[in-house]
């Protein structure tokens, strides 16, 4: 009797265990999907910021940019912009307005899904979706910066003054600091 109920409690508990550890994965890849699109909506926020969210956008999931500001028009973030066209790219046919439709369906329906529930109803890890939010996250912040340092390397034009200014030839200076240095085996 003993043994018996043992082996009931072991197979009653054994099973929620591995469902609770099983939600415990969903939750954080829900949390980290979460995290990057508050850094897609932050970089967005930046100067020239959304110019270059837009473009990765539109790039990474082969889509039209009327498509991101229809999707822009619904109040809906940058970032959750991010996730609605990853997570229609993984249905037949890519990210097309249909299947925007179709994720957006999902998750503002009755009730509403969270997007690990939309993962699931369309068989999708969230960690490929985390994956490549990140990626647009990071590639539009790699082309804020490209821009900036082109804008900031655009060449210069010298006054005219410096122009006709006699060039004063370059002393060098043959002299260091006073101090001696070591040389060979035991120069450290």
């Amino acid at each position: 009797m003993k043994r018996f109920a043992t082996a009931l409690g072991i197979a009653v508990t054994l099973p929620l265990l591995v469902l609770s550890l099983a939600a415990a994965d969903v939750s954080k890849d829900e949390k980290n999907l979460d995290r990057e699109a508050k850094r897609v909506n932050d970089t967005a926020a930046k100067p020239d910021g959304e110019k270059a969210v837009q473009k990765e956008l539109s790039s990474a999931f082969k889509t039209s940019e009327p498509l991101i500001r229809s999707l822009r028009d619904r109040k809906l973030g940058y970032g959750e912009i991010a996730i609605v066209l990853s997570l229609a790219q993984t249905l037949p046919g890519g990210a097309i307005d249909a299947n925007v439709q179709k994720v957006l369906a999902m998750r503002e329906g009755s009730p509403p899904a969270g997007w690990g529930e939309v993962g699931r109803r369309l068989n999708t890890k969230l960690g490929t979706v985390v994956s490549q939010v990140r990626k647009v996250a990071n590639n539009a912040n790699r082309e804020i910066k490209n821009d900036h340092a082109r804008a900031g390397k655009a060449p210069t034009e010298t006054p005219p003054e410096q122009k006709n200014a006699p060039q004063e030839p370059r002393k060098q200076n043959d002299q260091g600091e006073g101090r001696l240095l070591r040389q060979g085996s035991s120069a450290q």
